[in-house]
């Protein structure tokens, strides 16, 4: 009984379509290192051209955390190379989701099978940034990290600039995690935190501290901001509570091969069904949980408006949250007006969330783009992100699980703290924000580090090295917060 036990998991594991992918990235890998021992000339910078880089990115889904990043990273990687010396090309999921994002940024598709993608876009750049913030976890899917530690590793053996901008590191499965230790040991991972620095350290993986890249961006006008609220109902005057909740019980997402044939023959699995291939986790469980969660929510906002009187709004920084809110509002005594990401480009979306009095979000980039403006906020998490930046900025009063048992009273208690203690909640946002900024900058001059060790020659500024000559040019608004809290 042992050895058909074995031999049933062992092919149960090789047709595992995660499994497949990552052995087919990892052949795809193998087989371009046979190209390169036989390429006479391969694309190699050289003094006087353009430095021509890759992004990897999560963009194109209107994530409005994952495009708000890498603009910021396209702008500070200008900044610090300068625009004429360099050609930069990122992945879309959706170009029409993209189009007139990332100025003079050349944008290509990522298809849902990539590995022969990345075999023939890779070597044609002269090194790879790893731009999406999830780099390397198995908690939503493990093809993007696949993806992103493939297209390091395709960089890395042709013994080009490899480096992770900004990233984040959690629990992976035994297969990604040995897929990211063997494509990225010589590669750079500037983490965003010190708890993905020492998960990485433990792989073997080489680290810098850094900082996310989302803090020195600057969306519209306040004004433009205010006007959206009010074209969905705000009164101009009574205090804004936006609430951001997302399906934290349908990840990870996995390709999933008869799901797909029952879905497009029969219409199956129709609300599981990401894209292409690729299905949502669910079961009865999963959804027993998310009533739950969205039931919780939707308690607290309720009797925060009650004794508040504040105008609420449900606010989706993904166009997938879209449900989300959908099902929150179902669960309300009112009909709250909602904000959806796929209608607001990023600018707006971020305008309006500054204009708020309170954030409560389950979403990373929720919380960190209202911050600049010193909104409180309150984080409802699933894994690692919210945590580590709660626990970084002294909050952790104010986290909570998706599926904390008492998570409605939880919130309400929060909420209640926030109101009576606003002041000082928003003076210690303040005072978090610049010491990422600072934190950004410094990436920065890891960056060009690493940049200098792989390709000497490339032309270095001749700029003090302090972190303040790099980054992307600030807003009066964030240089006035720098000033104020230096």
């Amino acid at each position: 009984m042992v050895i058909p036990g074995l031999i049933s998991r062992w092919v149960k594991r090789a047709l595992d379509p995660d499994q497949m992918l990552i052995s087919g990235m990892a052949g795809a890998i193998d087989m371009a290192a046979v190209r390169y021992s036989l390429r006479d000339d391969p694309v190699r910078y050289r003094p006087g051209q353009p430095l021509k880089l890759l992004l990897p990115t999560y963009c194109g889904t209107r994530n409005t955390g994952a495009d708000v990043r890498v603009s910021e990273i396209v702008r500070q990687l200008k900044q610090i190379l300068g625009e004429d010396n360099l050609e930069l090309t990122l992945f879309t999921i959706n170009p029409p989701l993209t189009a007139g994002y990332f100025r003079g940024v050349r944008q290509v598709e990522l298809p849902t099978i990539f590995p022969k993608f990345l075999y023939d876009e890779c070597p044609r750049h002269h090194g790879v940034v790893a731009a999406e913030g999830s780099m390397f976890k198995s908690k939503f899917s493990n093809a993007l990290s696949t993806m992103l530690a493939g297209s390091l590793g395709l960089a890395s053996l042709e013994g080009k600039l490899s480096v992770g901008y900004g990233g984040e590191a959690g629990a992976m499965d035994p297969s990604l995690e040995a897929f990211v230790r063997a494509q990225c040991r010589h590669s750079l991972i500037i983490c965003r935190n010190r708890a993905s620095e020492s998960i990485l350290q433990g792989l073997g993986i080489r680290t810098a501290a850094g900082a996310d890249t989302a803090w020195t961006f600057e969306p519209a006008c306040p004004a433009r901001g205010q006007q959206l609220l009010r074209d969905v109902g705000w009164d101009g005057h009574a205090p804004v509570v936006a609430m951001c909740p997302i399906n934290p019980f349908w990840w990870p997402a996995r390709p999933d091969l008869l799901k797909a044939a029952a879905h497009r023959l029969g219409g199956q699995y129709r609300d599981e069904h990401y894209k292409s291939i690729v299905f949502h986790s669910w079961s009865e469980e999963a959804a027993e949980k998310y009533d739950a969660y969205l039931d919780q929510m939707a308690l607290a906002l309720e009797q925060h408006i009650g004794e508040t009187g504040a105008f609420p709004v449900l606010m989706a920084s993904e166009r997938l949250d879209r449900l989300a809110c959908e099902d929150l509002a179902a669960r309300l005594p009112f009909s709250p007006p909602m904000m959806v990401s796929d209608d607001h480009d990023m600018y707006d979306f971020v305008a309006a969330l500054r204009q708020c009095s309170l954030v409560v979000a389950s979403r990373f980039h929720a919380i960190v783009n209202s911050m600049p403006a010193g909104v409180p906020s309150i984080g409802v998490t699933m894994d690692e992100r919210i945590h580590n930046l709660f626990v970084d900025r002294g909050h952790e009063e104010l986290l909570f699980q998706v599926d904390d048992a008492d998570l409605g009273e939880g919130l309400v208690a929060a909420m209640r703290a926030v109101q009576r203690d606003s002041e000082r909640y928003q003076r210690d946002i303040l005072a978090f924000v610049p010491g990422q900024i600072r934190l950004m900058g410094e990436m920065g001059i890891a960056f060009e580090d690493e940049l200098a060790r792989v390709y000497p020659d490339f032309p270095r500024r001749e700029v003090p090295r302090t972190w303040d000559r790099y980054l992307p040019a600030l807003s009066p608004d964030l240089a006035r917060l720098l000033e104020e809290w230096a």
